[in-house]
């Protein structure tokens, strides 16, 4: 027979193995919740704007019934501006207003050639602008000069097709600095971010073609912005150029309507073979 003793003994255990349990229990949760939690966006990429093929003037008539219906907390949300037209850094600064701005998107506009579509930070207007065109002019620079001596190291071989291919690579990329570098008129969209009412006036503000609001859009670095060109009034589409054809363009250099100054890789690296040939900065629409 137990004793007395001997159970409560037996019971007060029992409780601190229960007590024990619990205290292992608690702190595995706490440690789990300490654990670093992965990006579950990686990998989303939220596209704006008109993709290839898309008809603009239901572009613009969609875009402003949305702005019509925004609400948006503080502090507002993204939107895509269009321009009428091509402008200079200044001119975007007058027809932005007070708009709070991240970014603008440029392109040199040369009749008959397709030229890189370019992202330049812009949170002040127009010095920012100015200096990130300072900065792709510099690149164009380079690839102007990566241009000549391809097409010098080909001088002496049986292979003219392919050295027109890189002689207008030279003047087109050297055009395009040397616009870049007098802040010209490139810009023609830009990237903000307002309350809903701020909104609605910039888009009966002058020279404004249409918001697009995006209040979907959480991460600037993870949206592609692809505004209509503001030569185009029916459908979206890369604009027409006259150039030389070339095979089909890696990655690197003016597939991009990316960001800049981190804008869209640097001039083509020295030892690529010459079958690498592309046609002058491309400037897809979508």
């Amino acid at each position: 027979m137990t004793s007395v003793p001997a159970a409560r003994s037996a019971r007060a255990l029992s409780w601190i193995a229960l007590a024990c349990a619990a205290v292992v229990l608690v702190v595995a949760v706490a440690q789990r919740r300490d654990e670093p939690v992965g990006d579950r966006t990686v990998g989303e990429v939220t596209r704006v704007g008109v993709a290839d093929g898309d008809d603009i003037p239901a572009y613009l008539r969609t875009a402003a019934g949305e702005l019509a219906g925004l609400a948006a907390p503080a502090p507002g949300a993204w939107a895509l501006v269009s321009f009428d037209a091509y402008l200079t850094p200044a001119q975007a600064a007058a027809a932005l207003g007070g708009t709070p701005v991240s970014a603008v998107v440029a392109r040199v506009p040369l009749p008959g050639r397709q030229t890189e579509i370019v992202r330049l930070a812009a949170l002040r207007l127009p010095d920012d602008v100015v200096a990130g065109m300072a900065e792709v002019a510099a690149r164009k620079d380079r690839e102007a000069a990566d241009y000549r001596a391809r097409a010098a190291a080909l001088a002496a071989t049986a292979e003219p097709g392919l050295r027109r291919v890189y002689d207008t690579g030279a003047a087109v990329a050297a055009r395009e600095a040397a616009a870049y570098r007098a802040a010209c008129a490139c810009v023609y969209a830009a990237v903000v971010r307002d309350a809903p009412d701020a909104l609605r006036a910039l888009a009966a503000r002058p020279g404004v073609r249409g918001v697009d609001p995006a209040p979907e859009v959480g991460r600037l670095d993870r949206t592609v912005f692809t505004p209509p060109l503001p030569e185009q009034r029916d459908v979206a589409r890369p604009p027409a150029d006259n150039g030389l054809a070339a095979p089909t363009p890696g990655p690197g250099m003016g597939d991009s309507s990316e960001a800049a100054p981190t804008v869209s890789g640097s001039s083509p690296p020295g030892d690529r073979p010459p079958a690498a040939a592309r046609p002058p900065n491309p400037a897809p629409t979508s």
